[in-house]
């Protein structure tokens, strides 16, 4: 496409071009961020398998660690018959260093199995190792074939010593634990609850319990359990530890289907959004569901944020640019027009020009030959002379020392006129109100003065003696008024066979300016003209307009 085409296109469509262009670079822009978002997506999603992943290795390590420690717990007591002293449980608990490995569990510890009239037994036992006096509570409930009740709990701390007497076979969750861990003999994990040692909190957690055997008359015989309760949010806290979870927010489960009990959240009451990695995880032989998903919104990725700001800049500048070039074009375009507008003003003013002199020097000799016809002496032919050529020298003198201000039309028509009013056989009459016209009215009426004082000069009422012109106006409005050209007394007058370049100058030009209509008739007895002209505040002539080409206004801006 050529340079002028653009321009064309551009001075065409001034508005659609650049919104166009912005529109264009922002869809290559979205199409961009569509195009790495995806990216990002997968590339999040694989990160979020990842984590999940390794946050339920974690929860598992945490867990089998613990159990582990219960079996080497319950195998200390297996081998001393199923009964271990304080200080000897104490003692054991103290060595496996259960901020280790074992972190998350509230601690280790041992509940004996009270069966049918031991409890006076179990609470002698238990007050004598325990600095709060503590009984077996609640009491063994009807069909309950026997109670476990919670012995020791190590470490030893005020939060520890609220579980102790606690009888866990009455509840039903913590019973059902039990009764599996006792029938498959390996640490098993309870459903959701509330830890004794909670007091009136209501933070759930849950337990793993590892059933003890010993022999009685060659039958193996249930003890207890070495067990192990966990809060469940210090458990998520531990395997965190050993797995960051970054910024996803990660939820802990009771079980897997619709009725699991969350037991821990790293943003407890907020909801994880987008994509959610849900996965089992086995603690002790019991399921739960971990959860992995983002924590609020999703937003744009910074390479994202960074490739729209990009674009909106790129856009927005490339909008500009063209915004740009196409006000050029428009003042391009608007430059040439004016320039052929003066190149065609040029050429009339030229035509103008020459037919000017040609009048001119055409009303000199008029003036000569009449002055030599009254001349009685050469001074007196003279002097004659002299004066009418001055005359004609004010008529052209008039508007140009005027300062192109309010000029009156008796005034004007008078200075048209004076060359031809010495005459004793030439009558000039004039008559009407006082009227002042603007400059490009008054220069467009001394145009058409001109042309007809000149015509009548050359052939007309002014041609020989006897003749008179009669020039009068008056108002037709408030916005108008209306001057009169009568000739008189000269040659008959016969309208002429092909136009001349004054008519043209009169009807076309002198019209135009005026934008009125100009009346023209050949009577016999005379030339009448009729010529129409507004009053109205003064404006820059048209053909004589400024020397400048005009300030370019956009469409956006002329609104």
């Amino acid at each position: 496409m050529t340079r002028g085409r653009v321009q064309r296109w551009l001075v065409g469509n001034p508005r659609f071009t650049p919104v166009g262009i912005f529109l264009l670079v922002i869809m290559v822009t979205l199409l961009a961020i569509f195009a790495i978002e995806r990216s990002e997506s997968e590339r999040n999603q694989a990160l979020q398998s990842s984590r999940s992943a390794a946050l339920a290795s974690a929860l598992e390590r945490r867990a089998n660690a613990s159990a582990a420690y219960l079996r080497a717990g319950a195998a200390l007591i297996a081998a001393q018959g199923g009964e271990v002293q304080a200080d000897d449980f104490r003692r054991f608990v103290s060595e496996l260093r259960l901020d280790g490995d074992s972190r998350g569990a509230e601690g280790i510890g041992w509940a004996k199995v009270v069966r049918p009239g031991g409890e006076a037994a179990f609470n002698t036992l238990l007050n004598a190792s325990a600095i709060i006096p503590a009984v077996l509570n609640p009491a063994r409930q009807p069909g309950q074939p026997f109670s476990v009740g919670v012995l020791y709990l190590q470490p030893d701390t005020d939060r520890s010593r609220r579980a102790l007497g606690f009888d866990m076979y009455s509840e039903p969750v913590r019973r059902a634990a039990m009764d599996e861990a006792a029938d498959q003999a390996r640490p098993t994990a309870s459903g959701a609850v509330v830890l004794a040692q909670e007091g009136d909190e209501e933070r759930p957690g849950f337990l793993i319990y590892m059933p003890v055997f010993v022999m009685v008359d060659g039958r193996r015989q249930l003890s207890g359990f070495v067990y192990s309760p966990f809060n469940g949010q210090d458990f998520l806290s531990s395997a965190l530890e050993l797995e960051d979870a970054g910024s996803y927010l990660v939820n802990l489960y009771d079980g897997w289907g619709d009725g699991s009990q969350l037991l821990a959240s790293t943003s407890p009451g907020v909801e994880p959004s987008g994509r959610v990695v849900r996965l089992q995880v086995n603690i002790a032989n019991r399921p739960f569901r971990i959860e992995v998903g983002r924590s609020g919104s999703a937003a744009l990725s910074r390479l994202s944020m960074a490739t729209l700001i990009f674009g909106l800049l790129a856009a927005s500048l490339l909008m500009l640019l063209v915004r740009m070039l196409t006000r050029q074009a428009l003042e391009d375009e608007a430059a040439l027009n004016w320039f052929e507008e003066q190149s065609a003003i040029r050429a009339t003013l030229t035509r103008e020009l020459n037919h000017r002199v040609k009048n001119t020097l055409a009303n000199v000799l008029s003036i000569i030959a009449l002055t030599r016809r009254r001349g009685g002496s050469l001074d007196e032919f003279a002097d004659g002379l002299d004066g009418r050529i001055r005359a004609l020298s004010a008529t052209h003198d008039l508007l140009t020392m005027s300062d192109w201000g309010a000029t009156p039309i008796r005034a004007l028509i008078e200075a048209e006129l004076n060359p031809y009013a010495f005459e004793a056989e030439h009558t000039v009459e004039m008559a009407g109100p006082d009227v002042e016209l603007a400059p490009n009215d008054a220069l467009s009426l001394g145009l058409a003065i001109h042309e007809l004082a000149t015509n009548a000069a050359k052939y007309g009422a002014l041609s020989r003696p006897g003749g008179t012109v009669s020039v009068t106006w008056h108002r037709r409005s408030e916005e108008l008024v209306e001057v009169a050209w009568q000739e008189s007394g000269g040659p008959p007058v016969v309208r002429p066979d092909r136009r001349g370049f004054g008519t043209d100058l009169i009807e076309r030009v002198v019209a135009q300016e005026l934008k009125q209509p100009v009346k023209l008739e050949f009577l016999p007895e005379g030339l009448r003209c009729l010529l129409t002209i507004p009053v109205r505040r003064p404006t820059q002539f048209a053909i004589r307009a400024g020397k400048q080409p005009p300030a370019i206004t956009t469409p956006a801006e002329g609104k």
